[in-house]
């Protein structure tokens, strides 16, 4: 009388097998992958290049620049708004990155089994 459900049956061990293997190569390929996102940088502007904002892909800011002529004593709030600005276009940019990268992995966003 033949099993039914669960896993038994022939050639269901080297499947899951298989299985693991594929699983393991994916597991390395996105530890590699993050490891060289990591080593990336990543830069952000606003009002036209007078705020620049670099960050590394560790998600470290690492850089500010700002243009002098946008520091104005009376309107300190513009200011705030650019960096403000430029710090969520590299945070942006480099999510962006990431999902790009590990989708290449992953067949874009699911698991390939």
């Amino acid at each position: 009388m033949a099993k039914r459900g669960g896993f038994g049956g022939m050639g269901m061990p080297g499947n899951m097998n298989n299985l693991m293997k594929q699983a393991q190569r994916m597991q390395k390929q996105m530890e590699e992958t993050k490891a060289a996102l990591e080593e990336k940088e990543y830069e952000g502007t606003a009002g036209g290049g007078v705020v620049k904002v670099k960050m590394n892909g560790k998600k470290e800011i690492i850089e500010v620049k700002i243009a002098e002529e946008v520091v104005d004593p009376e309107d300190i709030e513009m200011l705030e708004d650019l960096v403000l600005a430029a710090v969520n276009e590299v945070l942006r940019t480099q999510s962006e990155d990431e999902q790009a990268e590990m989708g290449k992995i992953t067949g874009g966003g699911g698991l390939p089994f």
